[in-house]
C-alpha cells in the first residue's frame, strides 16, 4: 500500500498505473463526509487531461441508493446509506457492463440530493471513455457481499480523514439542508458517524491511502470492532 497527501502525486500515480484491457476501473472509497466526490471529480478532470486518447467518466454508487419507497417499508429509512440500502447487484452489474462492454455507449443513474432519489439514465459513460472513476463508501468494505467488487477494479483508493473533522463536515451537511443543529447533530451521531467508523475500521487495504489530512489513518481489520 502507498500513502499519497497532495492530488497531483495521486494523478501522478494513475498516470503510471498498467492499462487495463479496454476500460480502467479506478474505485475510491472512504467513509461519508471524506470529501470523496470532489476527489472523484477532480481526477476525473485531471485524467482526461492527461490522456492522450480519449476521455475520463464518473460513476458515483450513489446512483444505486434503494429507493424511498423501497427502504421505507423494510424500516430502513431513517439508516439510509447503510450498506443495506443500497443495490449492490444493480452496482455490480453495472461494473461488470463496463468492463466487458468497452466500446459501447451506457447510461448511468445519478443521485440527486436536491430530490432526495436517484435518477435513472442520468449520465451517458461513452465508448471514448478509457477510464472510469467510481466512488462509494462501501468499495471496499470486508463484509459480504462488497469483496466480490474488488476482481472488477484495477486500481483502489481510500480517502481517509479524522473521525472529528468527519462529524464536522456531515453536521454541516444537515444544515445545509435546513435541519436545526440539534436535529443535525442527531443525524450526524445516530446514522453518520456509524457508517463512517464501519467504513473506517472493516475496509480492506487499498492500493493507494490518500491521506490530505492530518491524522487520518489507514483501514486495517486489526483495528477495534466495533
Amino acid at each position: 500500500m502507498k500513502t499519497l497527501t497532495s492530488l497531483d502525486a495521486l494523478v501522478d500515480a494513475l498516470s503510471v498505473a498498467p492499462p487495463a484491457r479496454g476500460r480502467t476501473i479506478v474505485a475510491v472509497a472512504g467513509p461519508p463526509g471524506a470529501g470523496k466526490s470532489t476527489l472523484a471529480d477532480a481526477l476525473v478532470e485531471a485524467m482526461s487531461a492527461r490522456l492522450q486518447e480519449g476521455q475520463a467518466a464518473l460513476l458515483p454508487m450513489d446512483g444505486y441508493h434503494f429507493d424511498n419507497a423501497v427502504i421505507e417499508p423494510r424500516g430502513l429509512l431513517p439508516r439510509k446509506g447503510t450498506p443495506e440500502t443500497f443495490d449492490f447487484e444493480g452496482y455490480r452489474a453495472m461494473l461488470t457492463r463496463l468492463r466487458n462492454e468497452p466500446d459501447t455507449e451506457i447510461a448511468v443513474p445519478i443521485f440527486d440530493r436536491s430530490l432526495d432519489l436517484a435518477r435513472a439514465g442520468a449520465r451517458i459513460i461513452g465508448a471514448d471513455d478509457r477510464i472510469v472513476v467510481t466512488e462509494g463508501n462501501y468499495l471496499l468494505l470486508d463484509e459480504a457481499p462488497w469483496p466480490t467488487l474488488v476482481p472488477l477494479f484495477d486500481i483502489t483508493i481510500f480517502l481517509t480523514a479524522p473521525e472529528a473533522l468527519l462529524r464536522d463536515r456531515l453536521i454541516d451537511r444537515w444544515l445545509a439542508h435546513k435541519l436545526a443543529r440539534e436535529a443535525a447533530e442527531r443525524r450526524a451521531e445516530e446514522n453518520d458517524m456509524p457508517n463512517a467508523r464501519l467504513v473506517l475500521h472493516h475496509s480492506r487495504s487499498p492500493d493507494i491511502l490518500f491521506s490530505p489530512f492530518t491524522g487520518g489513518g489507514a483501514p486495517s481489520q486489526d483495528r477495534t470492532q466495533s
